[in-house]
């Protein structure tokens, strides 16, 4: 980490007084707050030195298990590529002063993976603070705070030729396994999709379910049958997106089925800075899906084995699958999901056959470049395609009939 060279802290002074519960004539909320500012700072510059004194020096001497996790926390920063790190209190008014001078505040961290990130990924977490002795210290995370993978126990980084794997309670071989199917994915994202991305992959791999929804702020079992999300779709000119694996479910996949999943989530990595909230999800996961599937051999009844017995017992679908088909509903099936997945790869795979994979990539951008959905598909169908909203579902529901019928 010896790269990192600068850490910015950044407060708001207008809220100051906010952040203690106002400022008294003796101005002594105003010092705590500037004594809590600096001591983020010393802890930032502890994680760009690479000093683990200096670090420890920040954490409450009587927090006990607490101390201990944040040795195991800055060893695992410190095994990271990072090329920028960067604290600030974020949210001043949220904060509370109860009387025994401890405090919580929202905590922003910014920071960025040299040579895998072309932009800063962020984190909120609420820290509480204590003073002993007129000096403040982090005490712990407030209660729901949500963890970053260093906090969840030792890290294990393995670096591939395209990929950073960051791994908890996992053994070496099988992050090696996972880098090795994210470094095949890479470049053949690449050749379908061009643009300028990072061309490189940081996967998560968290040490179980429940600890994956921890990461993403879920109960234990929201992601339950899913093998892998990427964090963060819409647009931003300078993504830092993760993958991450749930390692449960990754695991019942066979070799074809890992690597479909690493790289339909890398397309997702990819296309961040083109998909904004005018992109719907029939065109992202279907795009996602193309590419995933292209490659493999696989074909229509074969990838969309559940969208084929619908076809085939009379459910043609009227419709392109709206955004809600996406997701399971609450004690539902996954059936209708499925389908879902299967429609949108079929569209996106229609726009490749009956025109071109240049043509399709062209589609993605335009949709994702409007201002808003209503301004979006229509206009980029009829300017990339030459066809209206009414002709492309017609088109595309003859073209289920003929590859799954």
């Amino acid at each position: 980490m010896a790269g990192v060279r600068t850490v910015v802290l950044v407060l708001c002074a207008g809220l100051v007084a906010v952040l203690l519960g106002g400022c008294g004539d003796d101005g002594e909320p105003r010092d705590a707050t500037r004594a809590i500012a600096d001591l983020l700072r010393q802890r930032s510059a502890a994680v760009r030195d690479g000093d683990e004194a200096a670090y420890l020096r920040t954490v409450d001497p009587q927090s006990g298990p607490y101390r201990q996790q944040q040795r195991t926390v800055f060893r695992n920063l410190d095994a990271l590529p990072l090329a920028a790190w960067t604290l600030r209190l974020d949210d001043p008014a949220g904060a509370t002063v109860p009387a025994a001078e401890r405090t919580t505040a929202d905590v922003r961290l910014t920071y960025r993976l040299r040579g895998y990130d072309t932009g800063d990924a962020t984190a909120d977490q609420r820290l509480e603070f204590v003073r002993r002795d007129s000096r403040w210290y982090v005490a712990g995370p407030a209660p729901g705070s949500r963890p970053q993978p260093w906090d969840q126990g030792p890290l294990t980084v393995v670096r591939g030729t395209h990929s950073l794997v960051l791994g908890a309670g996992h053994p070496e071989g099988r992050l090696r396994d996972i880098a090795a199917v994210a470094d095949r994915a890479v470049p053949g994202v690449s050749a379908a999709w061009g643009g300028a991305w990072a061309r490189r992959v940081v996967v998560l791999v968290p040490a179980s379910q429940a600890a994956m929804g921890e990461l993403l702020g879920a109960g234990p079992t929201a992601y339950a049958g899913v093998a892998a999300v990427t964090t963060g779709r819409h647009r931003d000119r300078t993504p830092a997106d993760r993958v991450v694996v749930n390692p449960e479910a990754y695991d019942t996949l066979g070799t074809l089925g890992r690597r479909i999943v690493l790289t339909h989530e890398t397309v997702h990595v990819a296309t961040r800075a083109d998909t904004s909230p005018a992109t719907p999800l029939w065109l992202s996961e279907g795009f996602a899906d193309w590419v995933a599937f292209r490659a493999t051999g696989r074909d229509p009844r074969q990838g969309a084995p559940e969208l084929a017995r619908a076809v085939a017992a009379g459910r043609l679908p009227r419709s392109l699958p709206a955004d809600a088909d996406f997701t399971r509903p609450a004690g539902g099936d996954g059936d209708r999901v499925a389908e879902a997945y299967g429609e949108a790869w079929l569209a996106a795979r229609m726009v490749a056959d009956e025109w071109t994979p240049d043509r399709l990539v062209a589609l993605y951008r335009a949709v994702g470049g409007a201002e808003s959905r209503e301004q979006a598909v229509g206009p980029a169908l009829r300017a990339e395609l030459g066809v209206d909203l009414g002709e492309f579902t017609a088109r595309w529901r003859t073209y289920l009939e003929r590859e799954v019928g």
